[in-house]
Formats: structure tokens, sequence, C-alpha cells
């Protein structure tokens, strides 16, 4: 198991009804069902079409609690599609690192850790769509190819999902352990 080091730059929430983007907070109490009035919280949740194998509407576990992206992932999506920057709010995230890089490839199973001992489980990436490409259109109305363009600049750099393994409270500025899964000799 390698071990890596990162800083959690923002914490958000998604919690107007009307909208995925997020908003940013100084700190959240995580539960195990996620952030208290974020669109995505919930131990459980609806199946819906990224879950094919059962009907619409199946209750089943919700492994899509938190949205982590890396800072390094946006800017290089941002460079791609030819805009000065990119928000995490823009995509919906959730917790947005910086020193990891490559944060999308992590491998499920591995765990990102705060100091107070709260821990997240990645559930795996987190597959671009076309949806904050939209946002990201209007907020540059010049180019309306942003929306298609995001889902090729953001492939493999959309970040993950996570579900919340120990509940407790982060704060913007924690730095965090990341224990990456090595999948030949497997976190349990």
């Amino acid at each position: 198991m390698n071990t890596v080091e990162a800083r959690a730059e923002a914490i958000l929430i998604a919690d107007n009804p009307g909208t995925f983007v997020s908003r940013r907070i100084s700190e959240v109490n995580l539960e195990f069902g996620g952030i208290p009035g974020d669109r995505h919280f919930g131990i459980t949740y609806p199946a819906n079409s990224r879950q094919p194998m059962y009907p619409k509407g199946t209750e089943i576990h919700n492994r899509r609690q938190i949205t982590v992206l890396a800072a390094e992932e946006c800017a290089i999506i941002a460079e791609k599609l030819g805009i000065e920057f990119l928000l995490p709010e823009w995509l919906g995230a959730n917790l947005l690192l910086s020193g990891f890089p490559e944060l999308t490839r992590l491998t499920m199973g591995s765990r990102i850790l705060f100091p107070n001992g709260a821990g997240l489980i990645c559930m795996g990436e987190n597959r671009p769509c076309t949806l904050p490409g939209e946002v990201i259109k209007e907020l540059h109305n010049n180019r309306p190819e942003l929306a298609a363009e995001f889902v090729r600049a953001a492939f493999r750099r959309r970040g993950i999902v996570c579900a919340v393994e120990r509940p407790g409270k982060i704060h913007q500025g924690n730095k965090v352990r990341i224990l990456v899964n090595d999948l030949s000799n497997q976190m349990q």
C-alpha cells in the first residue's frame, strides 16, 4: 500500500434543489450518508441510468455520496477547453484536493483519511457527462461547443466518487492521507 499526502483546498455542497452546481463551505460534519443537505446525501438511493442492471427506482447502496476532484486535473481540463479556469462548483464537486494530480486513476477501495480520523472510500472514477459542460457553456456564451468538448477534455480527469467509511468533521485546509489500494494485495 502506497500512502500519498494531499490538501483539502475546498469543501462544497450541492444543496440547491434546482441544480447540481455546488457552493463552498469551510467545514462539514460527514455522516454515513455523506454531507447532510447535499443532493447525493443518503446511505441508499434509487437506481438510475448508471445502474442498468436494476429496474429504475430500485433502492440500492449509495456509492456516489461524495464527489472528489483534483485541482491539477481541473487545470488540465480548463487548458484543454481553452478557458482561464475551471471551478469545482461547476462540476458539482464536494471536495477539491491538491497534491495528487492523478486522482481520477485512484483505485477502487483506496481511502482518503482526514486528521480527525474521518474517512472516505473510493468507489471508482466519476465519468464525465454533458451537464457540467452545459454550465461551462452558459458561463462562456461565446463558445457553444464547450458542452460537448467538456466530455472529451474531462475523460479520465473527472475525479472520483466516494462513500463515507468513517464519519467526522472535515475542514478546508486539512491535510489528508490517501492510502492507495494495491489491487494485488487489497485493503479490506
